[in-house]
């Protein structure tokens, strides 16, 4: 699938993926495809968290390998 903007957030811990993916996002128009790359273990939780509690499609999420990679399609 292709994707329209990517966060490259390896390295950095719990919020700061989900904090750059809100702000990123907030700029897309609805519909857009964010590439999300994180290694924060907290991410397999907070990334689909967010997702559902802020009205975007967690497209995939390849977290079962280091570094994960979500995409999300904003709501």
């Amino acid at each position: 699938m292709e994707w329209d903007d990517e966060i490259d957030a390896t390295g950095l811990l719990c919020p700061l993926p989900v904090l750059k993916a809100r702000k990123r996002l907030k700029g897309m128009a609805t519909g857009g495809v964010l590439r999300l790359i994180a290694t924060d273990p907290a991410a397999v939780i907070d990334v689909p968290h967010f997702c559902t509690e802020a009205g975007h499609e967690l497209v995939s999420a390849q977290n079962d390998r280091n570094p994960q990679v979500y995409l999300i399609r904003r709501g």
